[in-house]
Order: C-alpha cells, then structure tokens, then sequence
C-alpha cells in the first residue's frame, strides 16, 4: 500500500469507505451487472482517486478498484459477459416493424401494384 493511500486510510477511517461495508465478493465477479455495482459503491468514496491510483501503481490484475475495472492488469470500461454474442436476436428482441430504410416509398409501391 502506498503511503499517502495509508495516510488516507488512517485519518478517514475504514468505518467510512463504502468497500468495507459492502460485500467484498463483488469487487471481483464475474457478472457484468455486479461489476456495475461495485463501481457504484465507489462512487462516492473519499479516496476512490488514491485507490485508483494505488492500483495502477501496484499493477492489480483484476477486480474493481477505485471506480475502474481491470482485467489483465488494464482498466477497461465493461466486463463483457461470458460467451459469444448471439448471432440473430431472441423473438421478443427483434422489431415489430422493418427499417424505415428497407421500406419502399409509398409512389413506388403504388406503382408495383
């Protein structure tokens, strides 16, 4: 640990800081949705900069650490879920109605007919 994130530690005290109340699991899950989470606990955290930047100086390999996710030891934006993404969208994700680009104008389907 850093000293000056020990300093912050020391005078805010752990009682305050929103990852010592929280569920310590969700700082590293593996679902994007608790990811999410833990980076709301962060938020409003008195030393969410220091500990950020303790990560970054310490090249933490994963988990969320001041607001920011690592993976590899590099801060991405979101944990993408596991698995590829769908080809072809499930029914109730598809559109009701066909893009207004692949629609032929009103003059033109008239005159087809």
């Amino acid at each position: 640990m850093t000293a000056p994130l020990f300093d912050l530690l020391v005078t805010t005290g752990p009682a305050e800081l929103p990852c010592q109340v929280a569920d310590p699991e969700i700082f590293f899950a593996e679902s994007p949705q608790v990811i999410e989470q833990a980076k709301l606990v962060c938020a409003d955290c008195p030393i969410r900069v220091q500990c950020l930047e303790a990560a970054l100086e310490r090249k933490e390999p994963h988990g969320v650490w001041g607001g920011e996710l690592f993976v590899n030891g590099i801060v991405v934006a979101r944990k993408r879920p596991r698995g590829r993404p769908r080809k072809h969208p499930l029914p109730d994700e598809r559109p009701t109605q066909a893009p207004a680009a692949t629609q032929a104008p009103a003059a033109c389907r008239e005159e087809a007919a």
